[in-house]
């Protein structure tokens, strides 16, 4: 029996709030990574960390918020927690090997490539195991050439996100590219859901299923809906992190090679005597203080 499918059960409310998120999770991520490139150290390793988990998470809790919108009119649907949840990690992690392999190499050709592709297969995984873990008197199928439509939108778009990431450092360009990457994302998981025809066993049970699946969503999406929100604090309490470090604010730096540490000012006390009180007892400075021998061959010691 052939079941009717409705991916819009809420109207536009479940597609503009997964929009929504999606974005969200693509500025953090974007700016994360940004934030990351001043960073040689241990701290650079943490805050790709952190952008992948936003950008994962927020691809994570788009595809579910969209979810909510998608019935079967003759049986109710449920979620297997397991595997849902097992979908989250894999587009945490697929995500988190594309943003370290750009963020540590650069955003040459061969990185970008590898790293989306490695991405968009991860967000094209997380989607379709999503998928995996419906549960209804019934069975999904896909239409093919659409699954590999979806599988492209998703290679492209993680590839153009990675791309992003370590390239667009200002605040209104980064706001515009999380944009896109919301729109790629969104249009990637509607691509996917096009595929989708439903095949139920029996008559199924009459009456939607569109309050089943939100009782079961609602509950799941609270952990990384609160994630992002702590991550969104953590940015903003980074002016740097929100606004960028525009060259005009930047003070003047003198050129150094790299390796060698930057000049230090060390005062000097000789020839400025509004500091000459200022200089610290039991030191001397420069050569002139240590020994000086007068005229008539007496030796005196300045200390």
């Amino acid at each position: 029996m052939q079941g009717t499918v409705d991916g819009f059960s809420y109207g536009l409310v479940t597609p503009v709030a997964a929009f929504l998120m999606a974005c969200l999770g693509g500025a953090l991520g974007l700016r994360c990574t940004t934030r990351s490139l001043r960073h040689d150290d241990t701290f650079k390793a943490g805050w790709l960390a952190l952008g992948a988990t936003s950008i994962g998470t927020g691809i994570w809790t788009m595809h579910f918020i969209a979810m909510m919108g998608f019935s079967v009119t003759q049986a109710p649907i449920n979620y297997d927690r397991p595997i849902t949840f097992a979908s989250l990690g894999v587009a945490v992690l697929m995500v988190g090997i594309g943003i370290f392999i750009v963020g540590y190499r650069g955003a040459t050709a061969l990185t970008l490539v590898t790293g989306g592709t490695i991405t968009g297969l991860g967000v094209a995984t997380m989607h379709y195991l999503g998928m995996a873990g419906m549960r209804f008197q019934g069975r999904i199928e896909y239409d093919t050439l659409t699954v590999a439509l979806s599988v492209v939108i998703a290679v492209v778009a993680a590839t153009a996100a990675l791309w992003a990431a370590v390239s667009v450092h200002g605040f209104l360009a980064s706001l515009g590219a999380s944009l896109v990457m919301g729109v790629a994302v969104s249009g990637m998981h509607y691509t996917a859901m096009a595929a989708v025809s439903v095949h139920l066993h029996g008559a199924g049970a009459a009456g939607g299923s569109g309050d089943t699946a939100t009782s079961l969503l609602l509950p799941m999406l609270i952990g990384p809906a609160v994630f992002l929100i702590l991550a969104a604090v953590v940015v903003m309490f980074d002016p740097l992190l929100v606004m960028g470090d525009p060259d005009w604010q930047r003070p003047a730096r003198t050129p150094h090679r790299p390796g060698v540490p930057a000049p230090r000012h060390v005062p000097s006390y000789y020839g400025e005597p509004a500091n000459w009180t200022a200089r610290p007892a039991g030191r001397t400075v420069g050569r002139a203080a240590r020994r000086t021998v007068p005229r008539g061959g007496h030796r005196s010691q300045d200390w």
